[in-house]
């Protein structure tokens, strides 16, 4: 059994939303992607986000960065519409950190040369610099592989690079993008224990995409489901996995969080 969560968030009524999404639509030519989707995402907890594949998951992703910009609605990060906001700006002002589910190392070059190159960019103060290069491999027990070439690492090791490379600017919304697709069951639960060390000491937001449903609901507190561009669920991990029209869409009937 993995890493079950030892607290869930049960209560959101004095706490504020990381990041909301007001009656957002997307389309490409006329093809809707997300059609009238609406949500938040509460400071300083685990939120999940499932559905099959072509649900529009990975557009609420670019949404949420600025890579691409919908076709109606709202988007607002700590109650500020952030809807044409670009990229870099919404990384420099409100803190978004994002760990891709392919790539974001660079491959040739040592872990360590690897904090080093992003944290020139992202950490003006040189002392700085070290001090939270020297943190994050600690915090992330990478001293072992400091100095081994980001291609010659595991794919724990690899996760664990990428997730200290956009730690590097101490984010306060940190998204991953699949992070437990193509590892190996120890691995999963050292990151499930991971990311819940992470929002729970650093008192950062965390969503998670994975197709890795039962990784992710043992973690989050609350999740929501996706289906041909409309949130069908949406609740604690518990509930969604009751809900008539998320197991019409994507659990079925016999699925179990542990």
């Amino acid at each position: 059994m993995g890493t079950i969560k030892p607290f869930r968030i049960k209560s959101f009524k004095k706490i504020n939303s990381a990041i909301e999404f007001e009656s957002v639509s997307l389309a490409y030519s006329n093809r809707f992607i997300l059609k009238d989707i609406s949500f938040k995402i509460q400071e300083n907890t685990i939120h999940g986000l499932l559905g099959p594949n072509g649900a529009g998951k990975s557009s609420i992703y670019h949404l949420m960065t600025g890579l691409i910009s919908p076709k109606s609605g709202n988007i607002k990060i700590v109650d500020k519409n952030v809807t044409n906001y670009p990229v870099y700006l919404r990384t420099k002002q409100f803190g978004i950190g994002y760990v891709p589910q392919y790539g974001g190392a660079f491959m040739d070059l040592t872990l360590l040369d690897n904090l080093n190159a992003i944290s020139e960019i992202v950490i003006e103060n040189k002392n700085y610099r070290i001090e939270r290069i020297n943190y994050l491999i600690s915090k992330l027990e990478l001293e072992n592989v400091k100095d081994i070439k980001a291609k010659h690492l595991s794919g724990g090791e690899r996760k664990k690079l990428v997730i200290a490379l956009s730690l590097l600017s101490e984010p306060k919304l940190l998204l991953l993008d699949e992070p437990f697709s193509a590892l190996d069951v120890l691995t999963i639960q050292m990151l499930q224990e991971l990311i819940i060390n992470l929002q729970q000491e650093n008192k950062i937001t965390i969503c998670i995409c994975d197709h890795i449903a039962t990784s992710l609901l043992q973690i989050v507190d609350r999740a929501m489901i996706l289906s041909n561009g409309k949130i069908i669920a949406e609740g604690s991990p518990s509930n969604i996995i009751k809900d008539i029209n998320a197991q019409k869409a994507y659990f079925g009937s016999s699925f179990k969080i542990s």
